[in-house]
């Protein structure tokens, strides 16, 4: 009973500090003016944070739990504080979306358009094809993918760190 309120409190403050960072980063491209930009090191320091703090996440709670930790108490750790930060950036691009940049899905859809063009060569006729749902299907879309994403990447990072990490009561005799 002491691990589970232990756990919960390890949960919900990494995953806070996860989604805080993730925020942290998303204002950073707004500020910036490349929120409507797709690079490949926002993408890489985005999966590095998610990693850091899984790791983190899962290593507070062994070091809680007197060193011991179980291979299902490190997923639980680790898909929890995932599943905690999605949601917060979740409610970040909702403000974003209707607060701070109302324009979003219009502006997203248009550099999605000039994307196809340029990397994929598409004709117009190809990119409203391909383009005709986003709009209507655009949170859809972005919360679906990014709780998909998120929460594949954190069961992946925790079911490694939670292999490696676990040590229980019955290995140590």
């Amino acid at each position: 009973m002491e691990n589970q309120a232990n756990s919960k409190s390890i949960i919900l403050n990494y995953g806070l500090y996860l989604g805080i960072a993730s925020v942290f980063a998303g204002l950073i491209k707004y500020a910036t003016g490349n929120l409507y930009v797709t690079e490949f090191y926002s993408a890489i320091a985005g999966v590095v944070l998610l990693i850091v703090f899984v790791i983190l996440g899962i290593k507070k709670f062994k070091s809680s739990n007197g060193g011991f930790m179980s291979f299902g108490q490190g997923v639980k750790i680790g898909i929890g504080l995932t599943m905690v930060a999605t949601l917060i950036v979740i409610l970040y691009y909702v403000l974003l979306s209707t607060v701070i940049e109302p324009d979003f899905i219009t502006n997203s859809i248009e550099a999605q358009k000039v994307m196809l063009a340029d990397s994929f060569g598409m004709t117009e006729g190809q990119i409203e094809e391909a383009t005709k749902n986003s709009e209507d299907n655009f949170y859809l879309s972005l919360f679906g993918g990014a709780i998909i994403w998120n929460l594949f990447l954190g069961g992946i990072t925790s079911l490694i760190c939670a292999a490696v990490m676990k040590q229980t009561e019955e290995e140590t005799y």
